[in-house]
């Protein structure tokens, strides 16, 4: 009980000492905003520093960390099946692959994969 009460104390500390040490932090990036722009040796900038940003490499990289998820969800449900066989888990990674293959061709019948064209 009493362990349980001190490791609540030192987390507590812990994520106050964190969230100090972040508002100081931030406190000095926000005074040196100024130096920190791209545009600091005096120059006016032909161009905008913002440049849009390509619509296309954005969904795939949303499909990439689709997929990615996809993989540390799976890893698990295999390991679990080699050690004890169930066939509400075989049926739930099933569906689950059904969906995400549905989803795969969705994207590549919208034209989302051929970003280099």
């Amino acid at each position: 009980m009493m362990s349980t009460i001190w490791s609540s104390v030192i987390a507590i500390l812990l994520s106050c000492v964190v969230m100090m040490l972040g508002w100081i932090l931030a406190k000095r990036a926000l005074s040196d905003r100024e130096k920190n722009s791209p545009f600091e040796c005096g120059f006016d900038p032909i161009k905008s520093a913002r440049l849009p940003f390509s619509l296309r490499f954005f969904l795939l990289a949303i499909i990439f960390l689709i997929f990615d998820v996809e993989i540390v969800l799976l890893l698990p449900m295999l390991s679990s099946m080699t050690s004890s066989f169930s066939v509400n888990l075989m049926l739930g990674g099933f569906i689950f692959l059904v969906i995400l293959i549905v989803g795969l061709f969705h994207e590549w019948n919208e034209g989302s994969l051929d970003w280099a064209q």
